[in-house]
């Protein structure tokens, strides 16, 4: 299973409605793409004082490597992927990725 995680600096002019609309097309791909186990999605409320301006998180697990290629790849990914970086701070540099293996 391949687990990816996408922490995200949304802009302070950003809505609570614009950020669930993203939110919902993400959840939504699942129902369209193979491969997708689980998604997953919140805003950031470690107390820890460590998420150097992460507002929000969300991951989406897949089966394989091969479940997040198709993912990456589809047309759809793109539109929320771009609708998200929109909306972060910065741009893409508002967004930080990192997938791992859970075996």
């Amino acid at each position: 299973m391949i687990r990816h995680i996408v922490l995200v600096r949304f802009r302070t002019d950003v809505t609570d409605a614009s950020i669930a609309a993203i939110f919902k097309a993400l959840h939504d791909l699942k129902r369209s793409i193979p491969g997708i186990l689980h998604v997953a999605h919140g805003a950031n409320v470690s107390p820890e004082k460590l998420g150097r301006g992460t507002t929000h998180a969300f991951t989406v697990d897949f089966v394989d490597e091969a479940a997040r290629d198709r993912y990456l790849a589809d047309p759809d990914h793109g539109k929320v992927g771009a609708a998200l970086v929109a909306a972060a701070q910065g741009g893409v540099d508002g967004l930080t990725v990192v997938d791992f293996e859970i075996s």
